[in-house]
């Protein structure tokens, strides 16, 4: 079975940056595994903290139960490092579980967030820290009794803010096809519901700027930015 591997900062990033991606290759008979490295637990659940009686494990619990929920919905596997956030800390044992992660389901392809991001330093954390997981799945001197992998793409899903954080459109992913499906899973990030309107229309945005850029049909997309070449045996 093919597979695809989303690293996200936060609980919620996968859902509003790369949902129509999960849901497609799940769609497609992929194996999609979610890894997020923390619940946001800190910076990214405002709403939760202003309930009376809040508490740390409460709030892990409920991002927890939204980001599972959101996962069901779009056909992935989550795996959760609760590694915290705001800062986030990346221990060698995180990086070698996600390494050996890799080589276990060996991806296609990885997504992850940009790789520079001044309101928020875990999301090129985790970027940073996926692409080294990846490099020591690669390596023949690590773990040598267990099979290397090849070369996966690195895609990059969008920021909130791209231009601030130097971070360009390269490919349009057209999710019309399971628009609902992420529409569906925003909706079980009751934490963080200011968000849902925000990347609906940065759906219909980029699903403008697919339509002209390729002549199709399309309603909803969303766009990476690559990390490596694309390598092909003809151009068109």
């Amino acid at each position: 079975m093919p597979s695809l591997l989303v690293v996200s900062a936060h609980s919620a990033d996968f859902v509003w940056r790369s949902g129509g991606a999960v849901a497609l290759y799940a769609s497609r008979g992929y194996k999609v595994v979610v890894v997020c490295l923390s619940f946001g637990e800190r910076g990214e659940s405002a709403k939760l903290w202003k309930q009376p009686g809040m508490t740390m494990e409460k709030v892990k619990t409920d991002r927890r139960a939204e980001a599972e929920k959101a996962a069901a919905i779009l056909g992935a596997e989550i795996q959760f490092y609760d590694l915290g956030d705001y800062p986030m800390r990346v221990p060698d044992e995180a990086l070698y579980r996600l390494a050996g992660l890799i080589r276990e389901i060996r991806p296609e392809a990885i997504l992850s967030h940009s790789l520079k991001d001044p309101y928020n330093f875990d999301h090129p954390l985790a970027t940073h820290v996926a692409q080294e997981a990846r490099i020591i799945a690669q390596a023949h001197g690590h773990e040598p009794d267990r099979k290397v992998i090849g070369a996966p793409g690195v895609f990059l899903f969008e920021p909130h803010q791209p231009e601030q954080c130097e971070w360009r459109p390269e490919v349009f992913l057209d999710i019309t096809p399971v628009w609902d499906k992420k529409r569906a899973a925003f909706e079980c990030m009751a934490a963080q519901e200011h968000l849902w309107e925000y990347y609906t229309r940065v759906a219909m945005q980029r699903g403008v700027q697919a339509a002209r850029n390729s002549g199709k049909d399309i309603t909803y997309a969303e766009a990476y930015q690559r990390v490596f070449p694309l390598v092909a045996e003809q151009l068109i």
